[in-house]
């Protein structure tokens, strides 16, 4: 059977792009105009477009045209480690770590070799978790004006797990999930293995556009809502009291689950309470201590509605079984000798620095952030590119992340998002001197 004759413009165009005969940024014909020059009807031109946008080679931008991508940009524009080199100054990914701790995971490996319980930590754990560890975190969520039992607490391997079981034990593929515009990749990432639709709602000052979202959820049936009220990732937002109070409301009238994701809320100075205390009848709070702690101890945690706990338990055996004993056991002992708020009480003040020097070296550049957060939201102007942005550092050794992997809509803003816990001070006020640079060489 032949080929339809616009797969011929297809891989004509795309060899074009790949070749640089069509550079990044440069302007493509109008759908229209395409048609006319191929000689193809509207719809196909369109096709032609379509195929290329999913192959990552163009974007169309609404009321300014399509344009081919940088493609020289390593795979998931910033947000995956395997892409950073190892001579990158990493302003993609945040792994937030102060000078010591190394030392405290020595001293608790040796508290814990004198261990009683030691061979018991060597089996099999309740799938939830052992109680005495669920009841250490449910004390721990007090100090985030969550109050809850031991026995809504389950215990998984990170908070990413905790988006994933959750996901797995409550909803079904094609269920609609209400998210922002603009939203944590890793949940978009598990969304997707699940084959849940998720649904943008936009913006409206520090939180979702609560009328947008009343409107989706008269239009569509929507079985739940993903958001970050506390530190939103990542436009750093803390959503005002009154505003959880209606977004709880209206989850109540239409039945909405709530998966209220906390993992930078130990960022925030004296925030509202959780919307877990607000609709605790509908709301999964998934957290974790990779931000707070240490990635590499994979512990987080999941607060269920109590009718909610025993399915999630029944995906935490689905995905792992249970989370490793020994990694669990120190997480609580740092949790039960204070060293869990230790670090959490030093790394608010290490992100305030880092906010203020974004401030000192990004000077009157428009920023979008919390100043107690470790990244900052850089939108751009409106002949500024993301991507060629993002290469252009990528080539001074700085890795950065452009909008598209935050995105729910199929048009990604021109923004850059800047994690600023993984480096030193000093190699990030250089950096942040290549980003000024980057940005203001495109400006004009």
């Amino acid at each position: 059977m032949a080929e339809p004759r616009y797969k011929a413009v297809v891989d004509r165009l795309a060899a074009e792009i790949r070749s640089g005969a069509l550079p990044a940024g440069a302007r493509l014909p109008t759908h229209r105009d395409l048609a006319t020059r191929e000689g193809f009807a509207l719809v196909t031109a369109t096709r032609v477009y379509a195929e290329l946008r999913s192959m990552g080679l163009i974007s169309g931008e609404t009321g300014r045209g399509t344009f081919v991508k940088e493609t020289a940009l390593a795979p998931g524009q910033g947000v995956d480690l395997d892409a950073v080199a190892a001579d990158m100054v990493d302003l993609s990914f945040n792994y937030p770590s102060l000078p010591g701790q190394a030392e405290l995971l020595r001293g608790a490996l040796r508290q814990l070799a004198g261990a009683g319980d030691l061979e018991a930590l060597l089996r099999y754990q309740p799938h939830g978790g052992r109680p005495a560890d669920r009841a250490a975190i449910a004390r721990h969520l007090r100090q985030r004006g969550l109050e809850v039992e031991g026995d809504r607490v389950l215990v998984v391997d990170g908070a990413q797990h905790g988006l994933a079981v959750t996901l797995m034990a409550l909803l079904e593929p094609g269920d609609v999930v209400a998210v922002d515009a603009l939203t944590y990749p890793g949940f978009r990432l598990v969304a997707g293995m699940q084959r849940l639709e998720l649904a943008p709602v936009p913006a409206a000052g520090a939180g979702p556009d609560l009328d947008a979202l009343e409107a989706l959820c008269r239009r569509r049936r929507v079985k739940a809502i993903y958001t970050m009220p506390t530190l939103n990732n990542p436009l750093g937002w803390v959503m005002a009291a009154t505003r959880r109070r209606e977004l709880a409301a209206l989850a109540r009238r239409h039945d909405l689950l709530i998966v209220e994701d906390g993992a930078y809320a130990y960022l925030a100075d004296d925030p509202p309470p959780p919307l877990a205390m607000l609709a605790p009848e509908r709301t999964v709070y998934v957290s974790g201590f990779s931000k707070s702690v240490a990635a590499g101890l994979r512990v987080g945690f999941a607060v269920a509605p109590s009718g909610r706990v025993h399915a999630l338990e029944r995906a935490i055996r689905a995905t792992t079984w249970n989370t490793p004993g020994v990694m669990t056991a120190i997480t609580t002992g740092w949790l039960e000798d204070g060293t869990v708020a230790r670090l959490e009480a030093h790394k608010r003040e290490d992100a305030r620095r880092r906010q203020r020097l974004v401030a000192e070296r990004l000077g009157p550049m428009k920023r979008i952030g919390h100043p107690s957060s470790y990244f900052v939201w850089l939108p751009l102007g409106e002949a500024v590119r993301a991507d060629q942005v993002a290469m252009a550092l990528q080539r001074e050794r700085v890795s950065v992340s452009t909008a598209e992997p935050f995105a729910t809509t199929p048009q990604a803003p021109h923004a850059i998002r800047l994690a600023l816990g993984s480096v030193d001070l000093t190699r990030l006020g250089t950096a942040l001197d290549r980003v000024r640079s980057a940005i203001e060489a495109r400006s004009f």
